[in-house]
């Protein structure tokens, strides 16, 4: 022990004049490297850039803006919203637009750079949108539509959305004692008579007011009116009274424990039910659409055939959830997705507002679960879904394997592909003049985002951001002027502008990182690929030392969120990792950051490559990138370190206690445990339902494999994680404390959630980590 710690203090003594990395700074995170721009988007006019920045370190971001009239950015001192385009992007081709703020209607009109108040009462207004007559837009107001005449200032209220029941007097109680009094009293029968002939007379003076649409208990959710005003559709949501997690707080202000509420655990009974309404308001009727006949909708999942009590199973549904429709620009036509509740559905239909009728246009099936940038499901959003002009729309889909742009043609019934390769369209928007898109692809290689210009009848793509990195492009409202938030592997973002033109020349017009941070000559990882078990490729991170200094031991980093990339050439979301990777480094460690099986960045097949396995492939891609770096770097196959957070710490316990020998240590930050304590949307997807495929999750999650542990972990964890909860690294732990095992230790953190906040708490974790590798890795 003597002799290690001497080779160590040498180390350090050696390294101290050659490297000034303290985990004291680099564990700052933000404050040392400095806060980047985010949120960067155009003034109504296109003349200001504005942004979300922090260069002062102060507690939070504040609003920013520069144009070509300043040398720096100056702080937004006005709460005027006319700055933002947000509001203002469906309303382009319109001089007054209409917009909320705060709960008041206000518009603002571009020539004259006017605002005006229209409408503020107490109850706030929202979701404004535009209707197919220049003059008419709608908003909500207490959960009802109303269409507001701008020319004439007439407000018609279109719904009546009503809580709770109907109220339907019983007759069957009390038809005798009614019928009693009226056989007996005169009275009783002349009050009645004149009931019935004011109520008459009333009819013909009484003001139309649509009729009430009664919604229980039920949640109302994705009011939305049809261009015309002519229909509103609507969605009524059952959702199931799941038991919810509760996450309790240590540390508090007034001394004693506070109990928080939390999700609920994953489970087939979290299925919610979903009814589609269409509110007609010149015949003020109510209808529902059916969605029974879907291409799918009734076969169960394949993996049924492999349990006794299910594989049989005749009446088998899919329950489904709809988006609100998408309408062409003259309110005819209407499209809207929807989404099977198994996950391995996702339908786009064409609806008929006047029957209620959908007609099939476009089927997704996988055998895993329907994903993939662009379209709608966990992570996504939305998705894109959206009319080029009054017959055609677009969207995307990974039918091909990658996820790429597709048109649809309503009249011809065409769908057609605008690109295809093996890579993936990311993000997507259609040009001012509708006859190109711009995109933001993965074309040159998986860890880049470029940018290009698709024209949509030649498919010719452009490229005018192509080099290494990543470039998040917001155009200018003419669409002349690049506004982009640009970043490399060893440079945070910035921002810079720019003609929009290929290989245009861009000004930097933010500069946020600290002189601390530029006093050290941050890394540039390379990006390699390895060959998987498999035969697939698969990207890593590769951080080298100097020769002089290479120890012969490597750690490998595994990124949380499963589906996430960190393999790539621009600035990482773990960027406390990356210095962390760089100060290991510094101390002879190789350090390889995996893109493992079911990443982002490398299509369906890579995506679904865990699908009812995870400590799979992924953790396999972890023993290849291990071999890779013994077979090819020369790393000692018994001093390999492994650690990660969240799905990275999941992992590392999977290599412990699954592939015992492997990892000399491993430190697990955050992780899952088991699988069927966490949530619904994300493990779901993978893993199907603890009721339905047990084996999947038995075979997926580390607190069955403890008894396997032999070599060294250390477990790290928030007790307020609200999202891998402390219960999960408690259950491990005590699984461990009845076994017997004795080669573990926990850290909690007790103020501590899922993303740790406070800088004393990373520097403890990493403390820990680092004293881990060192005294495990390094040759005694």
């Amino acid at each position: 022990m003597k002799k290690y710690t001497s080779f160590v203090l040498l180390l350090f003594t050696f390294l101290a004049s050659a490297q000034t990395l303290r985990l004291e700074d680099i564990m700052k995170g933000n404050e040392f490297i400095g806060h980047q721009p985010d949120n960067h988007r155009w003034s109504i006019d296109g003349q200001t850039v504005l942004f979300d920045w922090n260069p002062n370190n102060e507690i939070g971001n504040s609003s920013y803006f520069w144009n070509a009239t300043l040398k720096t950015p100056q702080k937004v001192t006005t709460s005027n919203p006319i700055y933002d385009l947000d509001f203002m992007v469906a309303q382009k081709e319109y001089d007054v637009v209409y917009y909320t703020n705060q709960g008041v209607l206000y518009s603002y009109t571009k020539s004259t750079k006017k605002t005006k108040k229209v409408i503020q009462l107490a109850d706030r207004i929202n979701s404004v949108e535009r209707s197919t007559n220049a003059d008419v837009i709608f908003f909500q107001q207490n959960r009802n539509v109303y269409q507001f005449n701008t020319k004439d200032f007439s407000i018609v209220q279109l719904t009546n959305f009503k809580p709770g029941k109907e109220n339907k007097a019983s007759k069957e109680e009390d038809s005798f004692l009614k019928n009693q009094q009226k056989e007996l009293f005169q009275f009783v029968r002349d009050e009645e008579a004149a009931s019935k002939w004011y109520e008459e007379k009333s009819k013909n003076r009484k003001e139309k007011f649509p009729k009430e649409i009664f919604y229980d208990k039920s949640s109302l959710e994705q009011i939305k009116a049809s261009p015309d005003g002519k229909f509103v559709t609507f969605r009524l949501s059952d959702y199931p009274n799941q038991a919810s997690t509760n996450v309790e707080n240590f540390i508090t202000a007034d001394g004693f424990t506070r109990q928080e509420r939390a999700r609920a655990k994953v489970s087939v009974d979290n299925f919610s039910k979903h009814k589609f309404g269409i509110f007609n308001v010149a015949k003020d009727t109510t209808y529902y659409v059916s969605f029974s006949n879907l291409t799918g909708i009734k076969e169960a999942p394949k993996y049924y055939q492999e349990y006794e009590n299910l594989k049989d199973k005749s009446d088998y549904e899919t329950a489904v959830v709809m988006m609100s429709p998408v309408y062409s620009p003259d309110g005819k036509n209407a499209v809207l997705e929807i989404r099977s509740q198994d996950n391995k559905h996702r339908w786009i239909v064409q609806l008929d507002l006047i029957s209620g009728k959908i007609l099939e246009l476009d089927h997704q099936h996988d055998v895993a679960w329907i994903g993939g940038p662009g379209i709608p499901g966990y992570s996504f959003g939305g998705g894109t879904l959206a009319f080029i002009d009054n017959s055609t729309f677009y969207f995307q889909s990974e039918a091909t394997g990658f996820s790429h742009l597709y048109t649809y043609n309503l009249e011809t019934k065409k769908k057609e592909s605008l690109t295809n390769g093996n890579w993936e369209v990311r993000e997507v928007k259609l040009s001012n003049d509708k006859k190109s898109f711009y995109i933001t692809t993965t074309t040159t290689h998986p860890g880049n985002r470029s940018f290009y210009k698709l024209d949509i009848t030649s498919k010719k793509m452009t490229g005018i951001l192509t080099n290494d990195g990543n470039y998040e492009v917001e155009l200018s409202p003419d669409e002349k002027t690049l506004l982009v938030r640009y970043s490399y592997k060893n440079k945070p973002w910035e921002l810079y502008v720019g003609t929009n033109k290929p290989n245009s020349e861009l000004k930097q017009i933010t500069f946020s990182t600290t002189p601390e941070f530029k006093k050290y000559n941050w890394k540039t990882p390379e990006v390699i690929t390895f060959k998987a078990e498999d035969g697939t490729n698969v990207y890593a991170r590769l951080y080298q030392p100097k020769v002089e200094n290479k120890n012969k031991a490597a750690v490998i980093f595994v990124h949380g969120a499963g589906y996430l990339q960190n393999a790539h050439n621009y600035w990482s979301t773990y960027h406390r990792e990356y210095m962390f990777h760089n100060m290991l480094t510094d101390l002879g460690y190789t350090v390889l950051d995996i893109d493992y099986r079911a990443s982002d960045g490398y299509g369906r097949d890579f995506r679904t490559g865990i699908y009812r396995h995870m400590g799979g492939k992924d953790l396999s891609d972890q023993l290849d990138g291990k071999n890779y770096l013994v077979q090819n770097l020369g790393i000692d196959a018994d001093r390999v370190g492994i650690y990660g957070g969240s799905y990275g710490g999941f992992i590392t316990l999977m290599a412990l206690l699954t592939e015992p020998g492997e990892f000399k240590a491993g430190a697990a930050l955050r992780s899952v445990t088991d699988w069927a304590h966490y949530n619904h949307g994300y493990t779901s997807n993978i893993l199907n339902f603890p009721e339905t495929d047990p084996e999947a999750y038995k075979k997926s999650s580390p607190i069955y494999f403890a008894n396997n542990l032999q070599d060294k972990l250390l477990m790290l964890h928030g007790m307020v994680d609200d999202n891998v909860q402390f219960q999960d690294i408690v259950r491990l732990t005590q699984r461990f404390i009845e076994l017997g095992k004795k080669d573990w230790d926990l850290a909690v953190f007790p103020v501590e959630a899922h993303g740790f906040t406070e800088t004393y708490s990373w520097i403890d974790e990493y403390r820990r980590i680092l004293d881990l590798f060192n005294e495990n890795l390094l040759q005694k």
